[in-house]
């Protein structure tokens, strides 16, 4: 596969509007050619799902996940028509993204919902880590760019890797199967409860045992 560049995968996502692994994997597939990696992504619905992205999804449903009666999720998941919010491959997905919570608990959405005080303070917390690792001042900023991502990553919904395929993300699988439906598909939000959440008392790592089941699926 040719060599991709952040740079590449930047000028093909904006002007396609598709997810960063799929213009990267577009271009990897099509040796760096923008005009054949547009091609592919189209090929497998990607950007005509991303231009979809500007209308209204209004419909949908509201879809539950319990695993093992100590874990719960509520998930309100959109779409454009009731007659899709009916189909099968939606309400598999909005299955999904509720296992997803389930399993991976994030805490937002999207980093378009993550409080700017809140980000402010996972840089400080990063800031004081390089400090006592010694890394060179000079060197923090672009570290902290990576270790956003990561944060990011852990906390928001549609940055995380998906649990039944760890080589992509729920965006991008949100995405691939918003191709398939036909019409534009949006994660509202969600409720997460966990049994003996907020008292304090020795407790087992439940979400690593979700995930884990998932894993065996």
């Amino acid at each position: 596969m040719a060599e991709v560049s952040a740079t590449m995968v930047k000028e093909l996502r904006e002007k396609t509007g598709a997810g960063m692994m799929d213009c990267k994997k577009a271009l990897a597939e099509t040796g760096g050619d923008f005009v054949k990696a547009e091609e592919w992504l189209r090929k497998k619905g990607i950007s005509r799902a991303a231009g979809k992205a500007s209308r209204v999804a209004a419909e949908g449903m509201i879809g539950t996940y319990v695993h093992g009666g100590r874990i719960g999720v509520i998930v309100e998941v959109n779409c454009e028509t009731d007659f899709v919010a009916r189909n099968t491959d939606f309400q598999d997905l909005v299955k999904d993204v509720a296992m997803q919570v389930a399993a991976a608990n994030p805490k937002f959405v999207s980093r378009e919902e993550v409080p700017t005080e809140q980000l402010e303070k996972e840089r400080e917390i990063q800031r004081e880590l390089l400090k006592q690792q010694g890394k060179p001042e000079a060197m923090w900023d672009k570290i902290l760019v990576g270790k956003v991502e990561k944060y990011y990553e852990q906390v928001c919904l549609v940055d995380q890797l998906w649990v039944k395929d760890d080589k992509k993300k729920v965006g991008e699988m949100i995405t691939e199967r918003a191709a398939k439906i036909g019409e534009k598909v949006a994660v509202r939000r969600f409720v997460r409860y966990e049994v003996g959440e907020g008292i304090e008392k020795k407790k087992d790592d439940l979400a690593a045992e979700v995930a884990k089941t998932l894993g065996q699926a």
